[in-house]
């Protein structure tokens, strides 16, 4: 069970297919007998603009409809934008933050 994560901001720090090469990578995945394609995942650019939100996560829900397979996961969403993930059909958020709290980055 496989998710295919899509860099739908086109951002260079982020993996992920574009969504120009998203079609062809799926078939190809869907035809590899050892693995189900199960859905997308994706990690916007963030923004605390819930319109722009809304937009980058509506682009990946359109991303899956348009493969017609299918595909039951959609994995976008984090603490600070999980509202507008499930409000543009997220089935699968991540909220490591809400519920550990905010990474230490500095060195110790």
């Amino acid at each position: 069970n496989i998710c295919n994560q899509v860099n739908v901001s086109g951002e260079p720090s982020k993996s992920g297919c574009t969504p120009a090469d998203l079609p062809a990578l799926a078939e190809a995945i869907s035809a590899l007998p050892r693995l189900k394609l199960r859905g997308l995942m994706a990690i916007p650019e963030p923004t605390d603009d819930r319109a722009e939100q809304d937009a980058a996560f509506a682009a990946v829900q359109k991303l899956q409809a348009s493969l017609e397979l299918p595909l039951d996961t959609l994995s976008m969403g984090m603490s600070h934008d999980l509202e507008s993930a499930i409000a543009q059909g997220a089935t699968w958020v991540r909220i490591g933050t809400a519920l550990f709290g905010a990474r230490d980055y500095s060195q110790s």
